[in-house]
């Protein structure tokens, strides 16, 4: 191990230990061994996927599962190499796809028995051209008679995997702007062949990823680039007509993909690169790959075509002998953030805020990659953040943080760093792996202050002397810092009295806001949404169960409390026996919840930071009843956004004031939502961080 790996483990597992001996008395012996177990086991490699090949057999009529009213038109120029073209046709019979599609096989010409055979294959288009002209001639009119919204060109060397199709096309979906959709090309030995193309400004290209290992997280998510492969390229089909195909000046073949990809930008549309398609291919079957003969000859002479048509577009691009990863990511600000976790938004408020703010720093261009330096493996929430645009690593594919930072930090100019005790031992090593970086701290919420507060409530004269050990680290790490991020106002003016000269930005939590959900008399019962494994959330529901609910149940035996949460200790569990009461463990769908039931309470009675759950209860409508200090900083009134309360029998008296009382309800679900819209929506987070960025 190197000294700056040993560094880090060191800082950590000193980090470790204190969260440990507070955990001890905040959550309680089991909790805490659980916690424990968590961090020190070990975390699985993932495996490699098998590449799927069909059976190699002599032929017979087969039937592919095509239709007459195609959303996509697979358009399959051949000339000669059948077996190739069978192979590739019997994976789409094998493992069809679920999209209406129509499969065009273009025959240019051949002088195998690609005529023969091609009719006997049900559900095929076979286009026969009476002479040979080469790819572009047969691509462009494969497209002249496809009748799908969309065109998806297919080599006939290629063999598409499962779900190859559905990839592709869900990119438009996902991202209305998008002109060309590529896949992931791989070798059938299992190699990458390209995760798509860089352009450089001399007109060359590379495929990026070339011979590598596919499932590197650099090759794992989606983006935009340079240029797609014609191998397996879609476009709509509107699109490509509007350009006007593939430009003849190639012919007979190579840099029209590459061409018709700086033209569909030209048209202000996106080309992106979709690893989730993957499609094996047998490159060079039918040109070869020698550049000095044969068809591979034309691709030197195409690529001084191709420099002189887009002499000002390439002044651009970057130069010649350029670093591919740097080129790949695009050209702007790289900003890697780094936290314990993959983020879950499904299981805490922490995890969706950070995940839209990870939408925002793409939106502003930024290339954006997160590394997570705690225990764990979640194909999920890895492959939720790569659709969206991130480059994200979990710790399996890392090495760990230091060996990570010393072969990747060079491409990035930008550090965020989430919560003081992952600042506190990532920020020696990223100073010396990205010397000049900006280094982001991200407070989440200030953990002093939180641990402070729960220490006077519970009048412990210990947990308050590690909350002043903890306030120490934290204004440590934000003076080392560029800049620190609060996520509400109360905390940056706190800041700015104890950590005087920081610089301090205020980012808060970030909602979509969904809109009313159901009406006051569609709804019933009451709700309360938070992880356990967070100490706040278990004294706030224990109190709310203990003091609280009898209030309730003695006034309106009909109410139910829903109470929804990861991670549930003991003493939350038992609550269960309690008439009335319903433990929902998980949730990995809230909106039912956040849509049908009348109320939402937030009992909570220490903690710091913004509190996800008012949020996310207004971001549906739903009216909330909280505590003082659940909506500290929230930009709150009481009594027309939120009813707040923090006895138990102001608590219950709030509950049924807004549970039965309809024009009450009505104000505080309006009010709610154009607080959300206010303050902790994705516009009003943008300017921050933009500022955070230095993107401004």
């Amino acid at each position: 191990m190197s000294w700056d790996g040993l560094r880090f483990s060191l800082v950590r597992a000193m980090g470790l230990a204190r969260r440990a001996s507070t955990s001890l008395r905040q959550r309680g012996l089991a909790s805490t061994l659980r916690r424990i177990g968590d961090h020190v086991r070990p975390t699985p490699r993932p495996r490699s996927t098998a590449l799927y090949y069909p059976a190699s057999r002599p032929f017979a009529p087969f039937a592919l599962a095509t239709s007459d009213a195609p959303r996509a038109s697979i358009v399959i120029p051949v000339f000669n190499q059948v077996e190739h073209t069978l192979t590739c046709l019997r994976a789409l019979a094998e493992h069809p796809p679920s999209t209406p599609h129509e499969v065009v096989v273009v025959d240019d010409a051949s002088s195998d028995a690609t005529a023969t055979l091609m009719p006997q294959i049900t559900g095929l288009r076979h286009v026969r051209r009476a002479a040979n002209g080469g790819f572009i001639d047969a691509c462009n009119d494969g497209a002249s008679v496809a009748r799908g919204d969309v065109l998806v060109f297919l080599n006939n060397d290629t063999v598409p995997q499962p779900g190859w199709l559905e990839a592709l096309l869900s990119t438009f979906d996902t991202h209305p702007d998008t002109g060309i959709v590529g896949a992931k090309l791989v070798y059938p030995d299992g190699r990458l062949q390209e995760a798509g193309g860089i352009v450089f400004a001399d007109g060359s290209a590379w495929n990026y990823g070339r011979f590598e290992e596919p499932r590197d997280p650099r090759f794992e998510v989606m983006r935009e680039t340079d240029y797609v492969s014609g191998a397996a390229l879609s476009i709509p089909r509107a699109l490509f007509a509007a350009i006007g195909g593939f430009d003849v000046r190639y012919r007979p073949a190579y840099f029209e993909d590459t061409d018709l990809a700086f033209a569909v930008r030209a048209q202000g549309r996106a080309v992106r690169y979709q690893p989730a398609s993957v499609v094996l291919h047998c490159e060079g079957v039918t040109a070869g790959t020698d550049l000095r003969r044969g068809m591979k000859a034309y691709q030197i002479a195409n690529q001084s075509k191709f420099a002189e048509k887009w002499r000002n577009a390439l002044a651009s691009q970057p130069a010649p002998g350029g670093n591919p990863d740097v080129a790949a990511f695009g050209r702007g600000r790289a900003v890697v953030v780094v936290d314990e976790y993959l983020p879950d938004p499904q299981r805490d408020s922490g995890s969706l805020r950070l995940v839209n703010l990870m939408r925002l720093m793409l939106d502003a261009g930024a290339h954006v990659a997160f590394v997570q330096i705690g225990p764990g493996h979640d194909d999920t929430a890895l492959a939720r953040l790569r659709a969206l645009g991130v480059e994200a690593w979990d710790t399996a594919s890392t090495g760990g943080i230091a060996a990570w930072l010393r072969r990747h930090g060079h491409r990035f100019d930008t550090a965020w760093l989430c919560r003081h005790p992952v600042a506190r031992s990532v920020l020696p090593i990223v100073r010396k792996a990205m010397p000049g970086a900006r280094v982001v701290f991200d407070t989440v919420d200030l953990h002093f202050l939180r641990e402070k507060r729960a220490a006077e409530l519970a009048n412990d004269s210990i947990a308050l002397r590690a909350a002043e050990r903890t306030r120490a680290a934290e204004l440590d790490v934000i003076g080392r810092s560029d800049v620190t991020l609060v996520v509400s106002s109360v905390e940056r003016d706190l800041l700015r009295v104890e950590a005087a000269g920081a610089t301090i930005e205020v980012v808060s939590n970030v909602h979509d806001v969904a809109g009313a959900g159901g009406s006051f008399a569609e709804r019933h019962d009451l709700v309360f949404v938070g992880g356990f494994r967070h100490p706040p959330n278990v004294d706030a529901v224990m109190w709310f169960a203990r003091e609280v609910w009898p209030l309730l149940r003695t006034r309106r035996g009909d109410l139910v409390f829903h109470c929804i949460g990861a991670d549930a200790p003991a003493e939350i569990a038992a609550l269960a026996s309690i008439d009335g009461i319903q433990l929902h463990g998980h949730v990995p769908e809230l909106a039912p919840f956040m849509d049908n039931v009348r109320l939402s309470i937030a009992p909570l009675r220490f903690g710091a930071g913004v509190k996800g759950k008012v949020n996310l209860s207004m971001a549906h409508g739903q009216p909330v009843v909280a505590t003082s200090c659940a909506v500290e900083g929230m930009h709150l009134r009481d009594g027309e956004d939120v009813l707040v309360a923090d006895t138990p029998q102001a608590f219950a008296d709030a509950v049924l004031r807004a549970y039965e009382d309809e024009a009450l309800w009505n104000r505080l679900s309006t009010n709610g939502l154009e607080n959300v819209r206010r303050h902790f929506s994705a516009d009003a987070a943008r300017d921050a961080v933009r500022r955070a960025l230095k993107l401004d």
